[in-house]
């Protein structure tokens, strides 16, 4: 659906992007006027893989997931976005169609900038071009480290590399996906998933509160896990 949003409302919605963060008052109020606003509700989708999108979708509130289906009909999490993060962008530097699904995992507002509008944004502060790439090459490297977690490395360490990624210093995370996903995100089953999770559970690694929290009671054991 269509939103309505105030002026307020679109400058935080800029200022909450890392490809913005050095733009000036009056660039950040020329990039407000040129954007759009929608809102999706949750499980709704933002768009599906095939589509030639030529939009740049930054989240201003709310999480997206993005996901690819194998040929086989398997779901695989390729990551979650959250507020201030940005989708879609590939769709507009080739002509390819998109390869990706975006799904709302909660009620979530969305700043569009359409693809005519950015490239002349981009010509006229070349410094945003350089603010993707890095956001791109940042993604590339996760992607691969994550490609090369599942190929080379037991269920246990990735499950354990994951939970350390995920938290905070002291030790907890706040799941922002479902268990479901965050097994498809690393390459396994939720049944292993659960499986596993109940096993460091027992050995006094983890405890588990609730389906989204995790407290990890003993880091170095995580860490030697091989």
């Amino acid at each position: 659906m269509s939103c309505t949003c105030n002026s307020n409302e679109e400058k935080s919605c800029i200022e909450k992007v890392p490809i913005f963060s050095n733009l000036d008052k009056s660039e950040m109020n020329e990039v407000s006027s040129i954007i759009s606003h929608r809102e999706f509700k949750k499980n709704e989708l933002i768009y599906m893989a095939g589509e030639k999108s030529g939009n740049l979708y930054v989240i201003n509130s709310g999480k997206v997931k993005i996901t690819r289906i194998s040929s086989s009909g398997k779901e695989q999490v390729i990551r979650i976005l959250e507020s201030g993060e940005f989708m879609g962008e590939l769709s507009i530097f080739k002509s390819s169609p998109l390869m990706d699904n975006a799904e709302a995992l909660d009620d979530t507002k969305m700043c569009i900038i359409a693809e005519k509008d950015l490239k002349d944004l981009l010509k006229k502060y070349p410094l945003i071009s350089f603010k993707i790439m890095e956001e791109l090459s940042e993604r590339l490297e996760r992607a691969e480290s994550l490609i090369e977690n599942i190929n080379l490395s037991s269920v246990e360490k990735r499950l354990a590399d994951i939970l350390l990624e995920l938290a905070g210093e002291d030790g907890k995370l706040d799941l922002k996906m479902s268990k479901k996903d965050l097994a498809s995100q690393i390459g396994m089953s939720s049944e292993t998933l659960s499986r596993k999770l109940s096993t460091f559970q027992e050995l006094g690694i983890i405890k588990l509160i609730g389906q989204r929290k995790i407290n990890i009671l003993n880091r170095y054991a995580l860490e030697k896990i091989q």
